[in-house]
C-alpha cells in the first residue's frame, strides 16, 4: 500500500555522482543510536522522482542516505537509506548472537556506478563466464540478455534505491555448504522479521523472468515495496537510455521482466 505522503514526478535530474566503494574511502563519525525496526510501510518523506527510481542522484549528498560503518562492510564508502541501515544493524546484532556475521558486499549503486558495471561487461573489459561478450556475442539483444543474468541495466537496478543489500558472497554455491549455508539458512528464517526478503529466488513457473537466483541479494520491503509500485506505474522501457546497449531495453521488455520480475513474496 502506498502512503499518501509519497509524491512522484518527472523532475529535472539531480546531480549524478559515481559512488565507488574502494575509491571513496570515508570513515563514519556517527554515534550509535537506538534502533527501532519498522517492519511495515515507512512514510517516504522525500519527493521521489523518476530520477530517484533510476539512480540519478548522489547518495553522498542525499538527505535520506547514510554512510555504512566499515565494521559492517567489506570496504569503506558504501551507503544505504537510513531506514534500511537501522533495520540492518538490528538484524546484524541478532545474527551475531547466533554466531553469524553478515558482511555487506554491495549496497547503494547509482546510475553512473551501474553504468560502469554494465559497460565493462558490454565491451568485454569484464569477462562474463570467461568470455569477452563483445566478441563472443555480437548480437546486441543476446549480449544484453547474457549480462542481465546477474547485472542490471543502468536505471533499472534496485540497488539505486538504497533498499537492497548483497551479503557475504556473490556465488550461490558459497551459500550451499559450510559457513555460507549457515548464513543463508539464518537469513531465510530470520531476515523477514527485520523486513528483508530474498529478491531473486530460482526462476520457474512462479518467477519465469528476471535475474538468475541470488542468495546474497536481500531487499528491505517497507520501503522497497512502495518504490517497486512506483516503478510499475511510472518507469517505462523507453526511459532506459544513456549507456551502451540501451537500445535493447524496449525489445527485451526490461521493466516488466527484470525490474518487476522478482520473488512474489517480496511483493506481498
Amino acid at each position: 500500500m502506498l502512503l499518501a505522503s509519497v509524491y512522484f514526478s518527472c523532475g529535472q535530474p539531480a546531480a549524478v555522482g559515481e559512488t565507488s566503494g574502494a575509491d571513496e574511502a570515508e570513515k563514519s563519525a556517527k554515534t550509535e543510536t537506538p534502533i527501532v525496526v519498522k517492519n511495515e510501510p515507512v512514510a517516504l518523506d522525500t519527493t521521489y522522482t523518476i530520477d530517484y527510481i533510476m539512480g540519478k542522484f548522489d547518495p553522498k549528498s542525499h538527505p535520506d542516505f547514510v554512510l555504512i560503518e566499515t565494521r559492517y562492510a567489506d570496504r569503506a564508502g558504501l551507503y544505504l537509506h537510513r531506514e534500511v541501515y537501522d533495520a540492518f544493524r538490528q538484524m546484524y546484532a541478532a545474527a551475531k548472537e547466533a554466531g553469524i556475521t553478515l558482511i555487506i558486499r554491495s549496497a547503494t549503486r547509482n546510475f553512473n556506478y551501474q553504468k560502469g558495471i554494465w559497460e565493462r561487461k558490454w565491451t568485454g573489459r569484464t569477462p562474463v563466464d570467461g568470455q569477452n561478450l563483445a566478441k563472443a556475442v555480437p548480437d546486441p539483444k543476446m549480449r544484453a540478455l547474457k549480462i542481465l543474468e546477474y547485472s542490471s541495466m543502468p536505471g533499472t537496478s534496485r540497488h539505486h534505491w538504497g533498499t537492497d543489500i548483497d551479503f557475504n558472497s556473490f556465488d550461490n554455491s558459497y551459500f550451499e555448504q559450510g559457513e555460507g549455508k549457515k548464513i543463508y539458512d539464518w537469513l531465510v528464517k530470520n531476515a523477514p522479521t527485520f523486513g528483508f526478503c530474498q529478491t531473486y529466488t530460482p526462476k520457474g513457473e512462479a518467477r519465469p523472468y528476471g535475474y538468475n537466483e541470488e542468495k546474497w541479494h536481500w531487499s528491505y520491503l517497507p520501503i522497497a515495496q512502495q518504490l517497486t509500485a512506483l516503478a510499475q506505474q511510472h518507469l517505462k522501457d523507453e526511459m532506459i537510455k544513456g549507456f551502451q546497449g540501451a537500445a535493447t531495453a524496449v525489445e527485451i521488455g526490461v521493466v516488466d521482466k527484470y525490474v518487476l520480475g522478482i520473488n512474489g513474496d517480496c511483493l506481498k
